[in-house]
């Protein structure tokens, strides 16, 4: 297995694979829905954001991690600034093939956001997780994600979650 920056051509091998583990869409960070698994869904969310990874296996890709600066300085190449005046990147996507599930996959893409993001100057990479998520809370907290607020959001109540870039390399 192998993490490489995922390309524009990687759509249709990434849907077959998700579609394969019988899962309809991609999920931002273990919860809510975040793009379809349409080869030009998948496309469109590649080409927008800065930080798109995906680990290969022997049979194609198991996992996709999709990170972006702030809005406020992606012009610039880096996040904007956190509320500790340092700089943040949102992980915007985090899936791994049910198949590969507790064999550091995860931690993996994790890994290598956290290099990439780190070279552009962004110190906090934030998620959001659904607040009735037990189980996406607690795979956050063991990756060194701590809780920083709630919000409401389009499908209810949605836990900001921060963790140290450095900490996550």
């Amino acid at each position: 297995m192998h993490v490489r920056a995922a390309r524009p051509d990687d759509a249709e091998a990434l849907r077959t694979a998700v579609s394969r583990a019988r899962e309809a869409t991609v999920f931002d960070d273990i919860g809510a829905p975040l793009l379809d698994v349409s080869a030009a869904g998948v496309r469109e969310a590649a080409a927008e954001a800065e930080w798109s990874f995906l680990m290969e296996g022997e049979d194609g890709p198991i996992g996709v991690a999709i990170a972006h600066p702030d809005a406020d300085d992606a012009a610039e190449g880096s996040g904007a600034p956190g509320a500790d005046g340092g700089r943040e990147a949102e992980l915007l996507a985090l899936w791994v093939h049910p198949n590969h599930a507790g064999e550091g996959v995860a931690n993996e893409l994790l890994a290598r956001v956290a290099s990439s993001v780190a070279d552009y100057g962004v110190g906090t990479l934030r998620a959001t997780v659904p607040a009735d998520s037990p189980g996406a809370t607690e795979f956050f907290s063991a990756h060194g994600f701590s809780h920083r607020g709630t919000r409401r959001g389009p499908a209810g109540d949605e836990s900001i979650v921060v963790a140290d870039v450095e900490a996550l390399r």
